[in-house]
């Protein structure tokens, strides 16, 4: 089965179909979404809740859906650049049919310990 997902980056849109399971996170490595993703969602800790810069902002109605964010979830969350009240880690959402249509906006920037804001 696979999951319909709108990625917003600023003014650019990319629409498309992937495997359902995989988290937002993975998407990064996914082909159809390399080039939109390589230059603004780094992933640094590659899903091991130690920093923030697989934030992103969900829609509204999709935000709904899931669980609530962990303590350590919501502890790195605080670092995130651009918070909003739908904001979470990419690396804790997986993509499931109950989200098919979800929109994913990616924030223009991020805030890397290691590296400085992007």
């Amino acid at each position: 089965m696979s999951v319909n997902i709108k990625l917003i980056k600023g003014d650019e849109t990319l629409d498309i179909s992937v495997a359902e399971g995989i988290s937002i996170m993975e998407l990064k490595h996914e082909k159809q979404c390399e080039k939109f993703l390589d230059d603004c969602y780094e992933c640094s800790c590659e899903g091991s809740l130690a920093c923030s810069t697989c934030h992103v902002i969900l829609d509204e109605k999709s935000y709904a859906k899931l669980e609530n964010a962990s303590d350590d979830e919501n502890d790195m969350l605080d670092l995130a650049w651009g918070l909003t009240k739908t904001s979470r880690l990419g690396c804790q959402i997986k993509l499931i049919k109950e989200l098919d249509g979800i929109e994913i906006k990616i924030p223009s920037k991020t805030r890397n310990d290691a590296s400085g804001s992007k």
